[in-house]
């Protein structure tokens, strides 16, 4: 039985002149918000007055063409997305990685329906983005990571203005208190704290009981107890149904919360599996111990399966490689225990997320 996929992409490509600067605007989506594209075709419930620009720098194709190694083609267009294809199953959490400038922010803006691709098909909840934009709208919730915010607008009144626009939201008091903002509901969006804002973009984002929501580094900012209250109500958007897509520069969220993982580079797909999968393999084939130093290890591996190498190195650190299973632990252990040696520290490595977004991208996280 084929998998039922809340986002579909299929060979994205979307490309930008080296001379012009792509502009990103947009506004926490209610049934009544609009995003670019879309100028004219304003719901007529939706308040009169105009979304926040985004705060943030605008990225060029300088930039992209800098941060992620790629240069523009002779008639000065820079490829952010060079043929992407992607599925998220409804119901999971999928986290896109990929470093600055790798076309995960500008496949996010196409599926949000604020950017138009050059070629490829998208479909979000089965409907065009664009063309569907009006039914999407109460169905597909989006936290943006700057921007969409009515400056002089307090907390509680711009949650219940998005709750407004739709049918059966959530409870806009008890989710305040739910992210901890109930005590800064009467305060002007400007003076909130940036972890305030960010939570109260959380809680935009989801007020309208959306079916899909896309999480634009959702914790960035936020102290240990925030994020743990984000991370949380993720968790429970799952358990409830609800399909999570989330860009994130944090390993530890995305092992922590992704059913799937999508690791991007060059505005292509270089990975996909669940941080298990992804992680399986590589250094999972090293055993490592602390023992006293000159270990008469040819005697070690006559102990061994055949095909099994051990070194030492640094000094009273050893690395044992091949197939690592309970056997060959044993093997380990007993052989030391017979030569009087105190194997310390015992532990099978195995890679993380970061060793792996590193061996396929080349790049630290975040850079």
């Amino acid at each position: 039985m084929a998998e039922i996929l809340a986002v579909s992409v299929n060979g994205l490509v979307k490309t930008y002149s080296a001379r012009s600067i792509p502009s990103r605007s947009g506004t926490a989506r209610g049934e009544g918000s609009r995003g670019p594209g879309r100028r004219g075709r304003r719901s007529s419930a939706a308040p009169a007055l105009r979304p926040a620009p985004f705060a943030e720098v605008s990225t060029t194709p300088a930039t992209l063409a800098a941060s992620a190694g790629r240069a523009a083609s002779p008639d000065g267009r820079i490829r952010a997305v060079d043929g992407l294809s992607l599925g998220v199953p409804v119901g999971s959490v999928t986290a896109l990685l990929g470093p600055n400038g790798a076309g995960k922010t500008t496949t996010v803006e196409i599926c949000e329906g604020f950017r138009r691709a050059d070629a490829g098909e998208v479909r979000i909840l089965g409907r065009d983005p664009i063309v569907d934009a009006v039914a999407l709208r109460p169905r597909v919730g989006v936290m943006l990571q700057a921007g969409g915010m009515y400056p002089g607008a307090r907390a509680g009144e711009m949650l219940r203005l998005v709750a407004a626009h739709h049918r059966h939201p959530l409870d806009p008091a008890a989710l305040l208190d739910r992210l901890g903002l109930t005590d800064s509901a009467g305060t002007p969006f400007r003076r909130l704290s940036g972890g305030q804002q960010q939570r109260l973009s959380l809680a935009m984002a989801v007020v309208g009981r959306p079916e899909l929501v896309f999480l634009d580094e959702p914790t960035a900012g936020l102290d240990v107890a925030g994020r743990r209250t984000t991370w949380e109500l993720i968790e429970e958007l799952r358990t409830a149904g609800v399909t999570v897509v989330l860009t994130t520069h944090a390993m530890d969220e995305a092992e922590r919360l992704a059913d799937q993982v999508i690791i991007i580079n060059r505005g292509r797909v270089v990975a996909v599996g669940s941080p298990a999968e992804l992680t399986r393999g590589g250094a999972e084939g090293q055993l490592r111990f602390r023992a006293p130093t000159g270990l008469e290890l040819g005697k070690l591996l006559l102990a061994l399966p055949d095909g099994t190498t051990a070194h030492e190195g640094p000094t009273g650190h050893y690395l044992v490689q091949g197939t690592v299973d309970p056997q060959l632990l044993a093997a380990v252990t007993a052989w030391c225990a017979g030569n009087g040696v105190l194997a310390e520290d015992l532990r099978v490595e195995q890679r993380t997320l970061e060793d792996v977004f590193v061996e396929l991208t080349g790049s630290e996280l975040g850079s």
